[in-house]
């Protein structure tokens, strides 16, 4: 059994598609999102390097993101997505983000078992990721975990979010082409959807369409769209997962969708963002690391003082400010 003890070990059994890699990685990832200074962040590091200097092709991968109210059938959808890309002959990379374990801060596993069709496929990765409190469960791990899909060869990677909260407005700034799943007999989930994950979709999905209120759900959504003045107006698909019904038209509205953003340049500059986007978190959440263990003491006597009304938030602010500034210049 292939040793994967240093950064560099691992990146290269990622790269050869090697699944206990890949998953070894993402483990480290998630790990380095709880604790910056740990001990795995340095093979993170060194792995991460490795990766990024062996890169063939960057941002080859496809990545689209699946997003909605709960109930509409994500994980169904992304088993049926699976199924068709696996007949082209893609391989195929999947992160389902779970809400975090109250228990162990791990992911459920409810969606992998769902897709436990497609577990001993070898073109197949399926990975459930905590969103360990990370607004829209996205913005830390994902990026990164990413980039570990496409380095062991994915050729579409799949992000699917729990549904819920910030989750589906954020799924936008890390993926390619965010799908939006409904349902029929939703009408409060879609009117809700319209001051936030309508305005992110690229393709529109009504799933469970041989339901009652399918057509009225349809009517209802291009009523939405028309309003758009956006240059890409999103396609509205309607499927029956369950039996892989739509499976195709879906796929062509992404294909549509992805030869959109290459010829308008839309795609580098929704990978650029991205890019800095990953940056930035991995900045801020060393700079917060440091910034507890050099001033936590003092934030905590300015927190006392401001429970004892002896100051206001904005002066302790300052202070606070004023003694980092301080340390920095010494």
């Amino acid at each position: 059994m292939t040793r994967l003890g240093t950064g560099g070990e691992l990146a290269g059994e990622v790269m050869r598609g090697r699944p206990r890699a890949v998953a070894r990685l993402i483990s480290l990832i998630e790990a380095a999102v709880a604790d910056p200074g740990s001990a795995a962040d340095g093979t993170l590091r060194e792995a991460m390097a490795e990766l990024a200097a062996g890169a063939r092709e960057p941002y080859r991968a496809r990545v689209i993101g699946l997003t909605g109210p709960p109930g509409v059938g994500k994980s169904t959808t992304t088993s049926m997505l699976i199924r068709v890309l696996r007949g082209r002959g893609a391989r195929v990379g999947v992160l389902a983000v779970d809400p975090s374990s109250p228990f162990t801060g791990g992911a459920l596993l409810g969606d992998r078992v769902r897709m436990q069709d497609h577990a001993t496929d070898p073109g197949v990765f399926i990975r459930s990721m905590s969103s360990r409190g990370h607004p829209g469960g996205l913005a830390w791990a994902t990026p990164q975990a990413l980039r570990v899909l496409e380095a062991a060869g994915c050729d579409v990677i799949l992000v699917e979010t729990v549904g819920a909260g910030q989750a589906e407005v954020a799924i936008a700034g890390v993926t390619d082409t965010t799908v939006v799943l409904l349902a029929p007999g939703m009408g409060d989930d879609v009117q809700a959807a319209k001051a936030g994950i309508l305005e992110i979709a690229d393709v529109l999905v009504v799933n469970k369409a041989d339901r009652e209120g399918a057509r009225a759900t349809v009517r209802e959504l291009r009523t939405m769209v028309g309003l758009a003045t956006a240059p890409w107006r999103p396609p509205i698909v309607t499927t029956v997962a369950t039996r892989d019904e739509g499976a195709g038209e879906l796929l062509a509205a992404l294909d549509r969708h992805q030869a959109y953003l290459e010829e308008s340049g839309e795609a580098h500059r929704r990978r650029l963002a991205r890019a800095r986007d990953e940056i930035e978190a991995v900045a801020l959440a060393r700079l917060r690391s440091r910034f507890s263990a050099l001033h936590g003491d003092r934030l905590d006597a300015l927190a006392e003082r401001l429970l004892a009304a002896r100051t206001d938030p904005y002066t302790a602010a300052d202070d606070l400010l004023a003694a980092v500034a301080a340390g920095t210049e010494a």
